[in-house]
Parts: C-alpha cells; sequence; structure tokens
C-alpha cells in the first residue's frame, strides 16, 4: 500500500494559494455548457472531480478548449425545451464525484437523449433514489440498472412537463442542486408554466444550495425561494454566459491549513478566499474562533493562529451547514481542552465513505475516546498526548487523508493512500509540507 509518513510537527507559518472549488468549479461548467454564448472559466479546480465532469461533457459533445491549466472556455449549447446535447446516445463514468453525478442525472433526465451513468463501486453505494423519484414527477424516465435506489442508471426519453414536485433535504443538498439546475428545461419559454420544488423533511447542507442559487443567477436564472420549504423558476428563464467567471479558492480545503495555522501557532494564511466568499464552509473560521483561535478575515484572504492562552477549547456545535469542513474540527479536537461535539452530521455517512465510523476508528488510533451516534460524534483528546507513529487509513476518501495530517502537529503518523487528495487538491501534501516546522 502507498503512503506517506509525515514527521512530528513543532510550529506552523506560511502563506497557501487554494486551489479552486470543487463545487463551484463543476457547477459552473455546466452551467456554462448549457448557456447561450461562451464561458471563459477561470481559476478552474484541476483534480479528479472536474475531469470526470469535463470528459462527461466532451462525450456530450459540447466544445470544451482549454487555454491553460486553469482556463477553460466553453462554447453554450444555448439550450432550450426540450434539451438536446450533440451526442444523443452515450455512456458516462463519472468516478466517485458527486457533483458530477447528481446534477448531471438531473440535466439529462430532462434531455431528449439515451444515456448510461456509471461510477466506481463506493458512487455505487451511494444513495440515488429521492432524486429519481423527485424526476420522475416531472416526467423522466429513469431507470436502475443495479439495486434500486442506487446508479448505476439509465436514462430514455420521457413525457417531460412543468409540476410541483416534492425531495426529500435530509440525505443530499445535492437532489435539490440537482433539480434547480435542471428546471429551466421543464417547459417551453412561452408556455407560461412555472416549476417548483417544495423540500420535505430538514434540508441539510443549506450554504451548498445558496450557492447553486447565486451561481445560476450569474447565468441569468433567478430561483424564487420561500425559506428551505420552497424553490419557484418563473417561466421563460434560460441560461446566458456571463462571458467569464472566476471560481474562488476552495474553503473546505482552506480548513485544513487555517486550523494548523490555529493548532501550531501560527500564523497561516489563505488566499482565495475572504469577505466576499458564496461558500458556507468559511463559517468553519467561526468554529475555530469558538475554540480559541485568532482569527483575521480579509478580502480575499483568512489568517488563523493559536489562541494568545496556548489552548483550543472543546466545542459543541451543530454542524449542518459546514459538513466536509466539520470532519477538519474532528481532528483539531485531538489538541483542545476538554470535550469536542459534532452534531448534525448523519450526510457523513453516505459521502465517500462512511465518514462517522472512519473517522471514529481513526480518531480512536490517536487515543481519542470517541462516542459514535447515528448523527454526531463526540471526542475526548488524549490526556497523554496522541499515540505515536500511527498509520491512518484514508477510505479512498480525500478529506480523510487531508484532516488527518494535522494529527503530525502532535505526533508522528503515516497516511496511507495519499494519492485519494487527487480527487480535489492532487498537491496537498507538497502545500502542507511548506507551512509546517519540525
Amino acid at each position: 500500500m502507498n503512503f506517506i509518513d509525515l514527521p512530528a510537527v513543532r510550529t506552523t507559518q506560511g502563506t497557501i494559494r487554494m486551489p479552486g472549488s470543487k463545487s463551484i468549479s463543476n457547477r459552473i461548467l455546466l452551467l456554462a455548457a448549457l448557456a447561450d454564448g461562451s464561458t471563459d472559466v477561470r481559476d478552474l479546480l484541476i483534480s479528479d472531480d472536474t475531469a470526470r465532469m469535463l470528459d462527461a461533457l466532451h462525450t456530450l459533445g459540447v466544445t470544451v478548449f482549454q487555454i491553460d491549466a486553469n482556463h477553460h472556455r466553453v462554447q453554450g449549447l444555448a439550450g432550450r425545451f426540450p434539451l438536446r446535447f450533440p451526442v444523443a446516445q452515450a455512456d458516462l463514468f463519472l468516478g466517485n464525484a458527486g457533483t458530477a453525478f447528481r446534477p448531471l442525472t438531473a440535466v439529462l433526465a430532462l434531455a431528449d437523449g439515451d444515456y448510461r451513468l456509471s461510477g466506481v463501486p463506493r458512487m455505487h453505494e451511494r444513495p440515488i433514489g429521492d432524486l429519481v423519484d423527485a424526476l420522475r414527477q416531472l416526467g423522466a424516465n429513469i431507470s436502475y440498472l443495479g439495486k434500486t435506489g442506487f446508479p448505476p442508471l439509465r436514462i430514455e426519453p420521457g413525457s417531460i412537463h412543468p409540476a410541483t414536485i416534492t425531495v426529500k433535504g435530509d440525505v443530499s443538498s445535492q437532489f435539490l442542486t440537482g433539480l434547480l439546475m435542471a428546471l429551466p428545461y421543464s417547459a417551453p419559454p412561452d408556455a407560461g408554466e412555472k416549476s417548483t420544488v417544495i423540500v420535505l423533511g430538514e434540508l441539510i447542507s443549506r450554504p451548498y444550495v445558496e450557492l447553486t442559487i447565486a451561481l445560476m443567477a450569474r447565468f441569468g436564472v433567478e430561483v424564487e425561494r420561500e425559506e428551505w420549504r420552497s424553490f419557484t423558476l418563473r417561466a421563460g428563464q434560460s441560461y446566458r454566459s456571463p462571458g467569464e467567471i472566476f471560481v474562488e479558492g476552495d474553503a473546505s480545503s482552506a480548513s485544513y491549513f487555517l486550523a494548523a495555522g490555529a493548532i501550531g501557532k501560527g500564523p497561516v494564511r489563505v488566499e482565495g478566499v475572504g469577505k466576499e466568499s458564496v461558500q458556507g464552509d468559511l463559517r468553519f473560521i467561526d468554529a475555530l474562533r469558538k475554540m480559541g483561535a485568532e482569527i483575521w478575515l480579509g478580502d480575499n484572504c483568512v489568517e488563523a493562529r493559536a489562541p494568545r492562552s496556548g489552548y483550543l477549547e472543546g466545542v459543541d456545535l451543530d454542524c449542518n451547514d459546514i459538513p466536509d469542513a466539520a470532519m477538519t474540527l474532528g481532528v483539531t479536537a485531538l489538541f483542545a481542552r476538554g470535550v469536542t461535539t459534532l452534531r448534525n452530521i448523519a450526510s457523513w455517512r453516505v459521502k465517500e465513505t462512511d465518514r462517522l465510523s472512519a473517522m471514529a476508528s481513526e480518531l480512536r488510533k490517536l487515543g481519542a475516546i470517541v462516542v459514535e451516534g447515528a448523527d454526531f460524534l463526540q471526542i475526548t483528546p488524549p490526556t497523554k498526548g496522541l499515540a505515536a507513529h500511527v498509520a491512518i487509513d484514508t477510505y479512498e476518501d480525500h478529506r480523510m487523508a487531508m484532516c488527518f495530517s494535522l494529527a503530525s502537529l502532535g505526533t508522528a503518523v503515516r497516511i496511507n493512500d495519499p494519492e485519494c487528495v487527487a480527487k480535489t487538491f492532487p498537491d496537498y501534501f507538497v502545500k502542507f509540507a511548506s507551512i509546517v516546522r519540525t
């Protein structure tokens, strides 16, 4: 098995430029493909997940020019009802990229074509039934090629019509994101009919839905929202290219470096996200502040350093709005005084791995006392320092690898399968090495 050994770290200091946001990159690529006009996408994340989206668009016949490493020009289809892609029959392999699989499922379900969507074995274990049920309410023709409720899927031409549809909100916000992005293709623009999505139950990861709505607005489509229960698209709207759009630095990835600054004295500064960020995971800095860290927030950067007291404090937090960055808090808790409880994180179980179980297992290896609940994790740090020379298993999950790199701020640690970070941050360990002092 491949691994990387991280030596014990004394302090942290430095500045890191964040790669582009995965969530923003894949949303923008799909919106640009659907829009009227050509879109220059700058600061695009280059990773496995964005490669899956780009491959899918190429397969569907969308013209994408690579200007340089992080600059792509997408020639939009000027899509109208009924939506048609240049390639009307295709097999799409989407790896384990939920930000590609769920929105593409929704858009292709409202298109006039015959498509098969598949991924890696873990993607075929991640539920998609709630999204499929909602799309069927719009007349979509979707069938399961394996286990009911899970990928792989076959999508064939349906009888698409506008409707008021329902979708459960407590499994993945990507279901609602996909529906909203696809709804402009539920009726002819001159039909005068609108479509509405009603969310059943609690909507998790709300900031990601806010992100979707904000990006749709950049492409000229407005979503009317009533609290977090009802989302409506007025009739006659279609996507229009903004001409040029920049991808923000990834706030989820920034959490590892900000936590490193809070644990290892710092200061550590991340560039590419700041006061104007539209990403919910930037709220991670509020959690660090509650733990005692000193945070400075600029227009396009954030800086974190250790508390003046020298001690982080355990916290009890509802993490519904920061599900990805909350994993970083789980490892940060190893360096805090007292118990840390992370609540409302049931969605961890249907991510790249069962993150609740995986986090509990690996934290225990380091000496923590961990209580794993259905939707919470309670972490009591070891009283005599972290266990030495622990090998951390990463479960083919990029965020497991990155957040557990922070354990090296207390002990030498081995990270198994470090290459899994290629999903969102291929050179993560190079960047991490640049801010640590052994």
